[in-house]
């Protein structure tokens, strides 16, 4: 018996699926354009959302591999806004000393100096050694490459050697051996330039989409010798020492902004930090690059919060197109409708058949939408990455996605109620009978 009914059951709602499927095949044209509509909203949606997802991994990965920011003491959002963003001044500087107590710390495997302060044009100046070539990452632990020349070497005949990012270059027109001369200070705050030092571009690197695109990189020992005739943020009067008696100066600088740490082991990570953090002499602070990169996130959380209401807007704008272009249709129909009334059909046919037609144009826009946008990433990730820094990850679906392909169809489903419900309520003689 129970068998009996659920054979009969399912025989009439195979036929009224069936019925579902012709009816729309009649309606292709303006169903493929609703379908259109859902799978280029289901797109824009999670692009937002892997968007908003990725723009905030890949604003972590602005600096990779590095396990300790090392700067004077200050906050750590201060910290990393100046020592990888290039955004801001430091309170203070370090000692020289500092960074080679660092450097021969047995839990340290290698340390970087950074020396901040001056610009070229807009673009910060990052004094460094050779090995910050080799040492920096960023992304998924990406090296640094260069697309033209090589790094400077950091010795007296490579004194004024440059090597600038792929934003420099780009737009400014500079390629290798391009003469280029430095600004004291940073952004509106710049003063009287170098002009008496230039330096000649060694290296071109490859865009990274990272702050590193838009820095000038040259050695801590040529920092030092485009300041030798200057005194307290300004040149000293009747008193200049050319690029040629430089190279003739003890050039080891003694104070430094910041230092980047990388550790032979990372467990050791924490004890380092608090030995560092409450060291006396020299006031420190060493900060984890994962750790304050999320306190900025925080910070600038508003961008996330917009980036969301939007995803939410387009869902409510994807159902009412739906919505409109049901009841429209369904006024069209309204013939058909009555015919398959007056076949047998009862209303909860015509209601179920509709859900069946709505539910299944949103699943099919869902789907074609997801397909949509992973061809898309696949064909733009690159693009992304080198100009806004943004590593995309293509992938059928991730966790974050699940929920809003869920909530598509739901709204999908619920929209599909009010003509299903208008439907169901319509009489044979409605249908029948000819609006004037």
């Amino acid at each position: 018996m129970f068998s009996q009914l659920f054979s009969q059951l399912f025989s009439q709602l195979f036929y009224f699926l069936r019925l579902a499927g012709k009816s729309a095949w009649n309606r292709r044209l303006t169903l493929g354009l609703m379908l259109f509509v859902i799978a280029l909203s289901v797109c824009l949606l999670l692009a937002v959302e892997r968007l908003r997802n990725d723009a905030r991994e890949g604003f972590s990965h602005a600096i990779s591999g590095t396990d300790l920011v090392v700067g004077a003491r200050t906050s750590p959002v201060q910290l990393m806004l100046y020592a990888v963003f290039r955004i801001g001044a430091a309170t203070n500087n370090i000692a020289w000393q500092s960074y080679q107590d660092l450097l021969h710390d047995p839990a340290v495997a290698w340390a970087v100096p950074l020396s901040l302060g001056d610009s070229h044009r807009g673009f910060a100046v990052v004094g460094t050694t050779p090995d910050y070539f080799s040492r920096f990452r960023y992304g998924d632990a990406q090296s640094l490459q260069l697309r033209a020349g090589q790094a400077f070497a950091g010795d007296a005949d490579h004194l004024f050697d440059a090597v600038v990012g792929a934003d420099v270059a780009d737009n400014l027109g500079y390629q290798v051996g391009t003469k280029i001369t430095l600004s004291h200070g940073t952004g509106d705050a710049a003063l009287a330039e170098h002009a008496d030092k230039p330096f000649k571009i060694a290296g071109v690197l490859a865009r990274t989409g990272t702050p590193v695109d838009s820095s000038v990189h040259i050695s801590l020992q040529a920092m030092q010798a485009i300041h030798l005739d200057w005194q307290g943020g300004a040149p000293v009067p009747g008193f200049s020492i050319t690029a040629e008696h430089a190279r003739k100066f003890d050039l080891q600088p003694k104070e430094i902004t910041a230092v980047l740490v990388g550790l032979h082991k990372r467990s050791m990570v924490f004890r380092l930090q608090r030995q560092i953090n409450t060291k006396s002499g020299d006031a420190l602070l060493a900060v984890l690059p994962g750790v304050a990169l999320d306190q900025l996130w925080q910070v600038i959380s508003i961008i996330e919060r917009v980036l969301l209401a939007m995803s939410s807007l387009l869902v409510v704008l994807g159902s009412a197109g739906l919505l409109a272009v049901m009841l429209a249709s369904l006024n069209e129909r309204r013939r058909e409708l009555a015919i398959l009334r007056s076949a047998g059909a009862g209303p909860g046919h015509l209601f179920l058949m509709l859900m069946a037609e709505s539910l299944g144009l949103t699943i099919a826009g869902a789907i074609s939408g997801l397909l949509l946008l992973d061809v898309l990433t696949l064909a733009g990730k690159d693009w992304v990455q080198m100009h806004y820094g943004i590593l995309i990850k293509p992938g059928i679906l991730n966790a974050t996605e699940i929920p809003l392909l869920g909530l598509v169809v739901l709204m999908g489903m619920l929209t599909s109620l009010v003509p299903a419900w208008l439907a169901y309520r319509n009489s044979l003689a409605d249908g029948l009978m000819p609006r004037l």
